[in-house]
């Protein structure tokens, strides 16, 4: 098995979710292929969405999860399989993931959790990118803020009155 690969596959899957949570949409553009077929969706947010390019899946991002949007995904149990037909630059994996979503305007807290289920290809210039992308929810609840009277949002990254 080759251990860089493998490496390089969980720190491409970190670099995912790390640039979607600080909306660093260059970064997390990278770690798309351009080709990239990916489906999202969520009950809270609807029907499926399912996008076929990286710049597609860039813009629905950016467009839907910007500063007024709080997000944390945390990712585990990663199992990776490097594909050893070829010169082995292509890969197949699974991620367990929990998400939290903060919507302070609407007033709105998300959790959630599921499985990942990706394919990764090295590109030409080297690095590994997610070739597709998609999951499937264990659980998904929402709780109106308005409902916990106790909550409150003292630390935000993407509110100036809050940001430490």
């Amino acid at each position: 098995m080759d251990h860089d690969a493998l490496e390089e596959i969980k720190r491409l899957k970190y670099r995912y979710f790390r640039s979607l949570d600080l909306k660093d949409w260059d970064t997390f553009g990278d770690c798309l292929a351009e080709d990239v077929s990916a489906k999202y969706g969520t009950q809270a947010m609807g029907e499926p969405l399912h996008y076929d390019n990286r710049a597609a899946v860039v813009e629905f991002m950016s467009s839907n999860l910007g500063p007024g949007v709080v997000t944390m995904h945390v990712a585990q149990h990663p199992e990776i399989t490097i594909h050893e037909e070829g010169d082995g630059d292509t890969a197949s994996g699974s991620w367990g993931f929990e998400d939290t979503v903060i919507v302070p305007d609407f007033k709105v807290l998300i959790r959630g959790a599921g499985y990942y289920h990706d394919t990764y290809r090295r590109d030409v210039d080297g690095a590994w990118r997610i070739a597709s992308t998609g999951y499937e929810r264990i659980y998904e609840a929402m709780t109106s803020l308005d409902d916990t009277p106790s909550f409150k949002l003292i630390a935000n990254r993407w509110d100036p009155e809050l940001k430490h």
